[in-house]
């Protein structure tokens, strides 16, 4: 395009930002207009983009005019943006100096907890009256606890799985609460009995169900002749304290390395009543615990022999199980701010299911009497 050709387009596009910026009427259709004439997809954007197809000898023309023609339109828009604050801000100064002595008079919301601090102490509760401790381990932590004392070495995949935050001072904001097990350990030694509620952070796409902020609980139980069935006993006792009635859970092969063997336990998605929505992935079924029994190289590394010890451990999705618990359709209502999801029943509708559902494992059903459940 010659230089000639150039400035009547941005003639054009100017004489068109003005006659759009006349006809919206509010500031979203301005944002549009905005985007479409000066974003990297507008008319505009893509013009700004073309100045190296020039010859040398014009290129500094060419980037004075479009230049020029990008601060126009921009002071364009600007000057259009300011006159809906002050017309916004015209109405609110209006609407403040009204009262109708009619209306129904302001109303307070009441203060409650967080969905997911409800359940964090339910579960508290539970466990202390198992003999459990609560346990609590940085937010910033280590790459040798986060990682290399779980099993994790810088070589392993299983790190891929974990889009990390990392810090200017080579520490990390924790991917899982599993760096207390390591904690725990060294600090008492076996027996162990001990859950760790806390915050977890991982580089995720945000949908209905995957947040980047999101809370965990781990457990672990390391003692003399610790099982899988005494694994499934306290995963099926949490639940049916927590949701007070039984629920459908399924227990199916996973993979980590701090475990082994390793098992992901879901449960019927009570959104949707295993039918499938958004929340499940259309499943049926949400991943709660994953679990295992504690591998021996992460015990090694805890300062506990593995020939004598063994344990399993647990991590539990606290923000998961709140959605489950109140009804949430949405993970990302727990760290919007908005006060709406503080108003949550004491407990889910419905009544009490008396009796045992079946306990699904490796895709088949069996009875829901589970070893040592």
């Amino acid at each position: 395009m010659e230089l000639e050709d150039l400035k009547k387009q941005l003639a054009e596009i100017e004489h068109q930002a003005k006659s759009l910026a006349a006809e919206v009427t509010h500031a979203e259709a301005l944002r549009q207009v905005k985007a479409r004439i000066l974003g990297k997809k507008g008319t505009l954007g893509k013009l700004m983009g073309t100045i190296r197809d020039y010859a040398p000898e014009v290129r500094g023309q060419v980037g004075q005019a479009l230049n020029a023609a990008n601060k126009s339109v921009g002071r364009l828009f600007d000057e259009c943006a300011n006159r809906f604050r002050e017309k916004e801000s015209a109405a609110d100064s209006a609407r403040a100096g009204a009262f109708d002595p009619t209306l129904p008079g302001d109303r307070e919301m009441p203060g409650n907890v967080h969905p997911v601090t409800a359940v964090q102490w339910e579960i508290e509760r539970v466990f202390e009256r198992l003999g459990f401790t609560v346990e609590a381990g940085p937010d910033m932590e280590t790459e040798h606890y986060n990682f290399e004392a779980l099993n994790i070495p810088a070589t392993h995949p299983a790190r891929d799985m974990q889009d990390t935050f990392w810090l200017a001072n080579d520490r990390l904001l924790r991917t899982h609460t599993s760096p207390v097990q390591i904690r725990t350990m060294e600090k008492f030694g076996p027996p162990i009995r001990c859950i760790v509620p806390g915050r977890c952070f991982r580089y995720e796409t945000i949908d209905a169900s995957h947040e980047n902020t999101f809370h965990q609980c781990e457990g672990l139980m390391i003692d003399k002749d610790i099982s899988i069935a005494n694994l499934i006993a306290v995963m099926r006792l949490l639940l049916r304290e927590v949701f007070q009635r039984d629920v459908k859970i399924r227990l199916r092969p996973g993979y980590f390395p701090f475990v082994e063997p390793g098992f992901e336990l879901d449960m019927s998605c009570l959104i949707c009543g295993g039918d499938g929505c958004a929340t499940c992935k259309r499943s049926g079924w949400i991943e709660i615990l994953p679990c295992g029994m504690v591998h021996p190289n992460v015990l090694r590394f805890g300062g506990i022999d593995p020939h004598v010890f063994t344990g399993f451990a647990f991590g539990l999705g606290l923000t998961r199980l709140a959605m489950m618990k109140y009804g949430i359709h949405d993970i990302r209502v727990m760290n919007s701010g908005d006060l709406r999801a503080l108003v949550h029943p004491a407990r889910l509708a419905g009544p009490t299911i008396t009796g045992t559902l079946p306990l699904v494992i490796h895709g088949a059903e069996t009875s829901g009497d589970a070893p040592g459940g």
